[in-house]
């Protein structure tokens, strides 16, 4: 008879550094899951002391495409094969690790629905399946799904059935995990807060992977971010942490590739949630501002890694060339009305959404001197988003849909006295002053051009060229 695995054991052989068996990590995590407030299996001290026990000690790559595999199946999967209108399909997805202005999924989404269609092509290559799952704003950084919900009865809580006939409509859905997809990471992610341990690279990798993992992937592109604003504190560690990514997607079947992309600024003209997505409405739209390249760039690029592993361009180059083709033509803005009204969205708003932006109240930030741009902490820039009223502090707290801030300028760009740098929005005037204080404070203009980092620093596949 098989012996059973007490938490207390799994606890102690991490602590002492030992390697801990797919048996082990099976067991802890079907406790999370299974226990009840009449019978605790393991307890949340358990779980705190299993988390600083990985912290310290780490995982090996076994240990954790074992423990990334577990939480994928700890409750429902989506499966785009059992899907009949899906026959063949190919399903890929895109996650960041989180940044200031990052709004990239709002494009993405509606240029792969458009690039696919989903339907086969005349060739036989499988038609595009996108089930993309987002999450929401938390510290600095903005979320997807408070952007998305700021459209009107837009619905992102679909579950797997709606989730099913939302890709069959439009090839593409931009949902919320709902609460049977990795319920064990809502424990395991709720505790990392509290214990100190957010930063691991492998617990965030087990975090991050489980979730996609679940979605059942063909392909997965990541970007992930390095630089100010990024979650992880430098080039090193972003890189580690792509390299972890990569490799647990790869063991798992999924085509894994990861973009390290520079956060040191916000990324396009706005920072917040309705105004990223008028941003997105206007690229849509086919009108781009002069804010917005370095987002078209990203976007474009992501997309095209994204084709390219879909097998509808020959190399990922090739693939955002495009990807801005599909943005230029209409034909994502399409999909993007298409998507929107099927998960419930008023579209009509999309006529003039730049009325749609009511701000209560406004402060422009400008150059007091000339000279050029030359660095802010984006960090530090986010956390001023947030306390305009964009973000949340802690989960569950509510967020408005008209803060946040409009760059009027980039890193390396030149700037004379009284030149705009920043524009606030608030719907409380009393919250303008610190965030203007924080912006004052953290922007740093040079006599001489700075040097500005590349907008993608690496690419980091399993098979160099995939």
């Amino acid at each position: 008879m098989t012996q059973p695995i007490h938490p207390i054991d799994v606890i102690l052989h991490k602590r002492d550094g030992l390697t801990l068996s797919d048996a082990e990590i099976q067991a802890f995590i079907r406790a999370i899951v299974e226990r009840t407030p009449e019978r605790q299996l393991v307890t949340d001290a358990q779980i705190a002391s299993f988390l600083m026990a990985v912290f310290q000690r780490g995982l090996n790559a076994h240990e954790l495409a074992a423990l990334t595999q577990a939480m994928r199946y700890s409750g429902d999967t989506f499966d785009a094969a059992t899907l009949d209108a899906f026959t063949p399909v190919f399903c890929v997805d895109k996650h960041s690790t989180g940044g200031v202005g990052d709004k990239t999924s709002l494009l993405i989404a509606p240029v792969l629905a458009a690039a696919g269609l989903a339907q086969p092509t005349p060739a036989g290559i499988p038609g595009i399946c996108v089930p993309m799952i987002s999450g929401r704003s938390l510290g600095h950084t903005g979320g997807t799904l408070d952007k998305l919900e700021t459209i009107p009865g837009f619905n992102s809580q679909l579950n797997l059935i709606q989730l099913g006939e939302t890709l069959r409509q439009c090839g593409a859905a931009l949902i919320g995990q709902t609460p049977r997809i990795v319920p064990a990471d809502r424990t395991l992610y709720a505790l990392r807060d509290h214990t100190g341990t957010v930063e691991s690279p492998f617990l965030i990798t087990a975090s991050i992977m489980s979730k996609k993992l679940a979605e059942s992937l063909n392909a997965l592109v990541l970007d992930v971010k390095t630089g100010s604003g990024a979650f992880m504190p430098t080039y090193e560690k972003s890189k580690f942490l792509a390299e972890l990514m990569v490799q647990t997607g790869e063991a798992a079947g999924t085509r894994t590739v990861a973009v390290l992309t520079s956060m040191n600024e916000p990324l396009g003209r706005f920072s917040g949630n309705w105004i990223e997505v008028w941003e997105c409405v206007d690229i849509l739209q086919g009108k781009r501002h002069a804010m917005s390249r370095d987002l078209i760039e990203l976007s474009n690029i992501l997309s095209g890694w994204m084709l390219h592993l879909a097998g509808r361009a020959a190399t990922p180059e090739a693939g955002a060339k495009l990807a801005d083709e599909i943005l230029a033509s209409g034909e994502a803005y399409k999909a993007w009305l298409k998507i929107i009204a099927a998960q419930g969205g008023d579209t009509t708003i999309f006529k003039d959404p730049a009325a749609f932006h009511k701000p209560k109240a406004t402060r422009t930030i400008r150059a007091e001197i000339s000279g050029y741009l030359a660095s802010m902490d984006c960090k530090q820039v986010g956390w001023a988003v947030q306390r305009l009223g964009a973000g949340r502090a802690k989960p569950g707290d509510p967020v408005s849909a008209h803060a946040g801030i409009e760059s009027h300028a980039k890193l390396g760009d030149r700037l004379e006295p009284g030149q705009s740098i920043f524009t606030l929005f608030s719907e409380d005037a009393a919250l303008l002053d610190e965030p203007e204080h924080m912006l004052r404070e953290t922007i740093k203009i040079s006599a001489a051009p700075p040097a500005v980092a590349p907008l993608i620093r690496e690419v980091i596949s399993a098979k160099p060229g995939i």
